[in-house]
This record gives C-alpha cells, structure tokens and sequence, in this order.
C-alpha cells in the first residue's frame, strides 16, 4: 500500500489530501486502476471520519485507488465568497493532482470518480456541474479540465437551495451571503446540471429527515432533461440521515441499505467498462 498525505495551503494542517494506493505486483501487466475521491459530510461545518475511510476501504477492496478530502469548513468554508468557493477550489485541486500523479499513483485518469455525502454531496455536485466555470480557472493553477470528474456518486446529498435545503450547510458554506439570490442560484446544483455533467449515481432514504430526498429527486429529473450523461438513483424505504456504509462500522447497522455499495460498483463497472 502506497500512502501520502498532502497539505493543500500552508500552515492549515485540517485541509489535507490523503492517497491510499494499491501497489501491483510487478508480475500485473495493467497496472493502472480507476480512482475515487472521497467528500465526507458534515454541513460544511466539519468533515466526517466515519463517511471517509470505511468508505475508502469498501472501494479499494474492489480495485479502486482512493483520495480522501477534508476541505475547508466552519468559517474558512465561506472565506472567499462571494468571489469563489473554497471547497470547490480545493476539491478541484485534488482531483487535478489525482490525474497529475496518475502514473505515481497507479490511477487511470479517464476513470476517476467522485463520491460525495451530505454536504460532501453537494461539493461533489458542484464539482460535477461547475468544473469549467472560470472562477476555478481564475483561482487555480491547473490545466483546464484537469479537474472533472469522469463520474458522479451522491449520496442524501444536500443539492437545492431552496425549501428542501438543509440550511445549515448553505448558511456555512456561504456564510454572510447566504441570503444572496445569486449565490443561492448559483450553488442550487440541478440548475447547475448541463450537457458537461458527467454520468451520476444517487442514493437517498425516503425517511431522511435532515435532507430531503427531493434533492436527489430533482437533480435526477434534471440530469434526464439537460445531460447527455445517464443517471442512477436508488431510493430505500426507510433510515436516517448520514448512514455512510450502513454496517455497525459506521453507526446503527442497515444491511438492506448497505446495498448501496454493490449497486454503486456495479453502476460504475457499467460507466467506466
């Protein structure tokens, strides 16, 4: 196992990229393997261990080189608006740097997806739909499109801006602007969807109540209206919010909803080929 841990801005020891890589054996003729950068949740206020690692080693069990995000939350989450999205920028850094270090990384860089929980949906969301917006390019030494994701994982993610939000994410990911029409708009992430989003797996539960699952509802519908790309989402009949893997891991064990995982691998077995 290749490990390394990287500090996205100097002297901020909580904004970290983390590399876990699955070393081949020399004897393996390909030795490449698709990626996932991983977004925990945490409305934006901090980022969660339980929705980082369990999920990294489900998905390096399966073939995956996994990067794991904690971007910037709490005050520094909303420092750069109105201008810019800090955990956007940052998570646009480390997908670049994923494709950057594909060759010391062992990653295939057509095959790198993001996966995103809660609010770390809503990153992984904006990441899906506002990639190519120039803000990132403004802020961001990295080569254009360096930094989109070939797929999407989003799960009860926090998407709308609107009165299915879960406020308290918008409020610290925003901050003072929160009440801005605009950046409301702006970061309401199924009006973001277009031809440049790439394909998209969802999963939410039908009780969540902390994040509705009209915001998986929505971005679905619009994903089938203006994508080019296919769309997958799985809906469970009941649980709270925040279930990560659903294994006793993780919290209160949910083996039926813990299917998420295999359907999710599946998808991407379809998507990536």
């Amino acid at each position: 196992m290749i490990y390394e841990k990287i500090f996205l801005h100097e002297n901020e020891e909580d904004v970290t990229f983390e590399m876990f890589c699955c070393d081949p054996s020399p004897e393996y003729t390909v030795r490449k393997r698709p990626a996932m950068l991983i977004l925990p949740g945490g409305a934006y206020a901090s980022c969660s261990d339980r929705e980082a690692e369990p999920v990294a080693r489900y998905f390096l069990s399966k073939g995956y080189n996994c990067g794991i995000l904690r971007y910037s939350v709490g005050l520094k989450a909303s420092s750069m608006m109105p201008e810019a999205s800090r955990p956007l920028l940052e998570a646009s850094e480390a997908m670049s740097l994923m494709r950057k270090n594909a060759d010391k990384w062992y990653i295939d860089p057509e095959k790198i997806a993001v996966i995103g929980f809660s609010a770390g949906g809503h990153l992984a969301g904006s990441l899906a739909t506002l990639w190519n917006n120039e803000m990132i390019t403004k802020h961001l030494d990295i080569e254009p499109g360096s930094n989109k994701p070939n797929a999407a994982i989003l799960c009860y993610p926090v998407l709308l801006t609107d009165e299915y939000t879960h406020q308290g994410s918008i409020d610290n990911l925003l901050g003072k602007y929160s009440k801005d029409e605009k950046l409301l708009a702006k970061y309401d992430i199924p009006s973001r969807v277009g031809k440049h989003t790439p394909p998209t797996f969802l999963w939410h539960t039908y009780t969540d109540d902390a994040v509705p699952v009209e915001n998986s509802l929505r971005y679905c519908e619009e994903m089938r209206k203006k994508s080019d790309s296919s769309c997958e989402l799985h809906m469970f009949l009941e649980g709270p919010h925040g279930m990560s893997t659903c294994t006793k891991e993780v919290g209160p064990a949910c083996f039926h909803n813990n299917h998420w995982l295999d359907l999710c691998n599946e998808w991407l077995d379809r998507v990536f080929g």
